[in-house]
């Protein structure tokens, strides 16, 4: 569910600047990628101890591994697919990170008046939007059929039995919008736990910063939803914090005029509208992520009212017509660059 922050990032680590990459303590930049939850997830620590990054990083990226292999709508025999398989029938044993997850879920989906809904999948096989030979428009008749299995309050999770079970035949999870947030904060715990205090974790539009960049915080940067990849419109100092974006513009096509993109509104049954881009800075990583996207759906009118009532929770949000809003507490924070390029 989310737009990918590219390779601007690794650019902006350093602020843009031209200092070495090492300090006179020997700390310096490690970094390891691999691909997880369908995102290339990028791990970079500032530390002098190279070999202890590296060995932590093999336990974050196994905890990306596991956690995939619980909550993939792809991977047979995740929780996830068990659940949707069993839908309408009987509940299935879920892990105690899955319920953590849907619970989560569940408190955004209440916030945001149900446009956050980890049950769209019953919606997802009806687009396609990862290809251009494959972009389709589904018939409203399709959609509309599908829109009663869609409904996150017919989710019921027992703690007790440990089980998660969907009340009606045909509902389908997908935790794109939740999981590789929920990931990368068990990441960062294991980094942590195992003596890495200043380090990056990046997955797609989901990304996680704690510490310093040597003598500064981590800069990183929003990117301009309608320009080229490593173009960005506002930039800010972030540590012990995580950032999430969710946007319109890595999948998508254009059909007469009119943007589809893969973020589904699931009232609707069809792209969002109100939203070019909507990026969410927050404690934990899960929250923004599903925040990024349940605000990018409820649009700004109703979105920015949301944000503003939450504690400890900000957000920059580009509308459909172009127009930046910086919540209160980002203000005198974020460095805005440009106004975000015009364009269809």
């Amino acid at each position: 569910m989310k737009a990918a922050i590219s390779g601007l990032l690794a650019a902006l680590a350093c602020g843009g600047c031209t200092e070495p990459a090492s300090d006179a303590t020997g700390a310096a930049l490690v970094e390891s990628a691999r691909v997880a939850m369908g995102s290339q997830v990028r791990l970079t620590a500032w530390t002098a101890d190279e070999a202890g990054a590296a060995t932590a990083f093999t336990a974050a990226f196994a905890e990306f591994d596991r956690l995939e292999s619980l909550m993939s709508v792809w991977r047979p025999g995740s929780d996830v697919l068990r659940a949707n398989a069993a839908a309408g029938e009987h509940a299935v044993a879920a892990g105690p990170e899955v319920r953590e997850v849907l619970h989560l879920a569940r408190r955004v989906g209440d916030w945001t008046g149900g446009k956050f809904d980890i049950t769209f999948g019953a919606l997802s096989d009806l687009w396609r939007f990862d290809h251009d030979q494959d972009n389709r428009i589904p018939a409203v008749d399709d959609i509309r059929r599908r829109l009663p299995l869609v409904d996150y309050q017919a989710v019921e999770v027992n703690d007790q039995a440990g089980t998660v079970f969907l009340k009606q035949a045909g509902m389908r999870l997908h935790l794109g919008g939740i999981g590789k947030g929920y990931a990368i904060d068990r990441a960062a715990r294991i980094l942590r736990d195992r003596g890495v205090r200043d380090f990056m974790i990046q997955a797609g539009g989901d990304l996680y910063v704690a510490g310093r960049r040597g003598d500064r915080p981590w800069r990183v940067g929003i990117h301009d939803p309608r320009a080229a990849a490593d173009q960005t419109f506002a930039v800010i100092d972030l540590t012990d914090s995580t950032f999430s974006t969710s946007g319109d513009y890595e999948r998508f096509f254009i059909r007469d005029g009119r943007r589809y993109h893969h973020i589904l509104d699931p009232d609707l049954g069809e792209p969002a509208a109100l939203c070019r881009s909507v990026t969410i800075v927050a404690a934990s990583a899960a929250l923004a992520d599903a925040l990024s996207t349940g605000v990018f759906v409820l649009g700004p009118e109703k979105g920015m009212p949301l944000i503003e009532r939450l504690p400890d929770v900000e957000a920059v949000v580009v509308t459909a017509a172009n127009e930046v809003l910086v919540s209160s507490g980002l203000r005198g924070r974020l460095t805005l660059l440009a106004q975000p390029t015009d364009a269809p």
